[in-house]
């Protein structure tokens, strides 16, 4: 038996970003559904497993806007789109202070930008998964509380199929029940809100990396693209989609829970050499932890990358960041292969030896400010080259973390989905990790932060369907 409900606004998806919208046009007085795959009360989603710190561009979110634009665009290299960054910018403290007054509560977790806005209770800083009654978990729950007293909905179990079209202008959607029901929902404004796409293998492989199956889902497993393809399908444009959010880990993370999400390796990797089986290095490392983890799940053999350093920077970098791997990697059951000798250390590691000490003394000419040969550019900003003279050496077997893809649908600086010819598709909204164009752009796969992403875009999408469903709410009164 299939059912049909009939609704203000239907949003795909129930992280931050959906909810966002959710809560927005529901404070508006319109009538709003929420749709969630899942059937459990506490349904996965990244924005559940979250930490709790919004930033832009690992900074202050509440910034000086044009102080933070600026930011950004260091931090993606001037690849974000204009509009989507200024958007962005101008109404990061408007998000917080509104999200405050659906009772988020906001901590400062610590001295730097980064921390300064930081979900409360919050993310607890160790090993392993420990999201429950936390950050992201109390934030979802109390956004779903804010969203049921306004008169809307949340309703799991129901998986998004079909995106339903009329000349043009999108008027509902299709989903299919956990019970085997359709349900066939008319709206008149649809919001894809339902993440990015990194748990489909199929898409990571067209988009991301020849061998999906050897990169670590690092997140919920939630994200399978379901909006991104249906958008596809209806002519909507996509954006920036090879490039995603994660960060360096231990090869042993692909079948060890508790070395993910931390310890994260980006310390070590963006001050040593990260090479591939051959022993050579294939990326600059100075760009960044996120470039290094999307150069290596390029590979052709993304479990073939090991990170080479001596002891200084185990005991510099190696200590730096939160959750260090210097101790933390080694405390939670992750070897650290060392040597007295390169020689000796290649062989623990697979790699030939020869090789592996041609790489390391064309990389210490290039920290030297030598000629490295046929060996790609080291940058030295911000991320400090540290060279590998005096042992004892080590070397960690590494693997690509993805947690969340950058690139997707095309938006406004609206949340007002991009047909291919550049023209929004009338009716259909989207935000957060669904969508593409502010970060993950060119070749340093800047990022800019997921929180801050959802939320901000989950809650301007809202404010443009407020303002589209009451001017033709207005215009409809008039003609009457």
């Amino acid at each position: 038996m299939n059912r049909v409900i009939d609704v203000d606004v239907a949003v795909v998806g129930a992280g931050l970003a959906g909810l966002s919208a959710a809560n927005r046009a529901a404070e508006a007085g319109l009538s709003v559904e929420v749709f969630e795959k899942s059937a459990d009360e506490a349904y996965l989603c990244n924005s559940r497993y979250t930490g709790g710190l919004f930033h832009i561009a690992m900074d202050d979110m509440a910034g000086d806007p044009a102080w933070a634009k600026a930011n950004l665009q260091q931090a993606t290299r001037g690849t974000a789109d204009p509009a989507l960054a200024d958007a962005l910018t101008k109404n990061a403290r408007r998000t917080l202070a509104w999200l405050s007054s659906k009772g988020i509560r906001f901590i400062k977790g610590g001295p730097d930008g980064l921390r300064r806005n930081s979900l409360s209770p919050p993310g607890v800083r160790q090993t392993g998964l420990n999201w429950r009654g936390r950050a992201g978990d109390v934030m979802l729950r109390t956004l779903g509380d804010r969203l049921r007293e306004r008169g809307g909905k949340l309703s799991r179990g129901l998986s998004a199929r079909q995106l339903q079209m009329d000349d043009g202008r999108c008027v509902g959607l299709t989903l299919d029940a956990v019970d085997g029901h359709t349900v066939s929902v008319r709206a008149r404004a649809v919001v894809i809100a339902d993440g990015g796409f990194q748990a489909n293998p199929d898409l990571v492989r067209r988009f991301i990396s020849p061998r999906p199956e050897q990169l670590l889902q690092r997140n919920a497993g939630s994200g399978v693209g379901s909006g991104l393809l249906m958008a596809e399908a209806v002519g909507a444009q996509l954006v920036g989609t090879g490039r995603f959010y994660g960060h360096v880990h231990h090869r042993n993370a692909m079948a060890d829970g508790g070395l993910w999400p931390y310890p994260v390796l980006d310390s070590l990797a963006t001050a040593g050499l990260v090479v591939d089986a051959a022993a050579k290095r294939f990326c600059n490392e100075g760009l960044g932890g996120v470039f290094v983890t999307n150069a290596i799940a390029r590979l052709d053999e993304p479990l073939s990358a090991t990170v080479v350093f001596d002891d200084a920077t185990w005991n510099g970098p190696g200590r730096d960041w939160l959750l260090p791997a210097n101790p933390y990697l080694v405390n939670a059951g992750g070897d650290v292969q060392t040597a007295t000798t390169l020689d000796e250390l290649a062989p623990k590691v697979g790699l030939d030896p020869a090789a592996l000490k041609a790489t390391v003394a064309a990389y210490n000419r290039q920290v030297d400010g030598g000629h490295a040969g046929d060996q790609p550019a080291r940058s030295t900003s911000p991320y400090k080259a540290w060279p590998v003279r005096q042992g004892p050496f080590h070397a960690i077997p590494l693997c690509a973390g993805i947690t969340y893809t950058m690139g997707g649908i095309a938006t406004d600086a609206a949340g007002r989905v991009l047909h291919t010819t550049g023209a929004p598709i009338a009716g259909l909204y989207a935000a957060g990790s669904a969508t593409g164009g502010l970060e993950g752009g060119g070749e340093a796969a800047g990022y800019s932060g997921g929180l801050s992403k959802a939320s901000v875009f989950g809650l301007l999408a809202g404010d443009a369907i407020v303002e589209a469903l009451a001017g033709a709410a207005a215009n409809m009164k008039a003609v009457a």
